[in-house]
């Protein structure tokens, strides 16, 4: 019998996740910070399975991105690493409307990332589009804003209970969470898991596949795309509708937590893209003396606020 030989197309030897742990730890150990982060991990996962149809569910977004602050410097596409644009505590926007949310104040890809549509890492438009084509019952009012924290604790006693305060006083079924930056991806886990102990479904759409999957979450869908694009494709309207709507599935499809879906999107023909961000390989001695001093006063800005 004739055999079909599946192995005939190898492919690109850099096609696999970026692993975002080793490289933050790497990266901050080169600028001269002794103590590598200890990023969240957990061995149980909580699993709150879709109370009813998602045709009949209320649902909710939850980003990492912050409101536009017209004093804070520039936040645009582009811009630099802005730690006076962060915020701190959970806020609310209008889900029916078109907030101005922005992505400077965090370690987003911007060599690879150009900011410029927000629809790739806020899926607000297409989460409005899934309410009126009836594929979700309802959209909630308002959109929430959750802190990008280093410090677990703060995130775990102080931000995830707020957060779930305010979803329930919605009566939400469901939440999407989309992240950005690599904390931030280890901050939407820890509220997608408070949220499921307290009986919420949720799905995290992101980037960072390790960070996600460490910390231990009910479902996950993995976008191979930079940091900054949970959403999908910038500018390609397509690719962030199959991102939702496979988001909004396994909501559905999920019967056990530690469910993860990859999407079969491609960012670029080939992967020479995931060598770039935060790979000490690549950045001379100079310039890692200027990221040391770049950051260090981004945290004093930060520390004001």
């Amino acid at each position: 019998m004739e055999q079909t030989n599946i192995n005939s197309v190898q492919a690109d030897p850099d096609d696999e996740p970026i692993a975002y742990r080793s490289r933050v730890r790497e990266y901050y150990l080169a600028l001269g910070y002794e103590k590598p982060y200890q990023w969240a991990h957990y061995d149980d996962v909580p699993f709150t399975p879709l109370p009813r149809p998602l045709s009949q569910c209320k649902v909710a977004l939850v980003t990492t991105a912050a409101p536009f602050k017209p004093e804070a410097g520039d936040q645009g596409p582009g811009a630099g690493y802005n730690g006076a644009a962060k915020f701190f505590s959970v806020y609310e926007f209008d889900a029916n409307g078109s907030p101005d949310l922005r992505i400077s104040h965090i370690a987003y890809d911007r060599q690879h990332t150009h900011a410029k549509d927000i629809n790739t890492w806020l899926p607000l438009a297409q989460l409005q589009a899934a309410r009126d084509e009836g594929f979700i019952g309802s959209l909630a009012e308002r959109g929430y804003g959750l802190p990008t924290n280093r410090s677990q604790r703060a995130t775990n006693e102080k931000d995830c209970p707020d957060l779930a305060a305010r979803l329930k006083a919605s009566d939400v079924d469901a939440v999407v969470l989309a992240p950005n930056c690599p904390v931030c991806h280890q901050s939407v886990s820890l509220a997608a898991r408070y949220l499921e102990a307290s009986g919420i479904s949720t799905v995290v759409m992101g980037c960072a596949k390790d960070i996600v999957e460490y910390v231990g979450v009910p479902r996950f869908l993995f976008s191979d795309f930079p940091l900054g694009n949970a959403a999908g494709l910038p500018d390609n309207v397509e690719s962030q509708r199959k991102t939702l709507h496979m988001a909004l599935n396994l909501l559905e499809s999920a019967r056990i937590g530690r469910t993860t879906v990859q999407s079969p999107q491609r960012f670029a023909t080939d992967s020479d893209w995931k060598n770039d961000f935060y790979n000490i390989a690549r950045i001379s001695d100079d310039r890692l003396k200027q990221l040391r001093e770049e950051f260090d006063r981004q945290k004093r800005a930060a520390k004001k606020l």
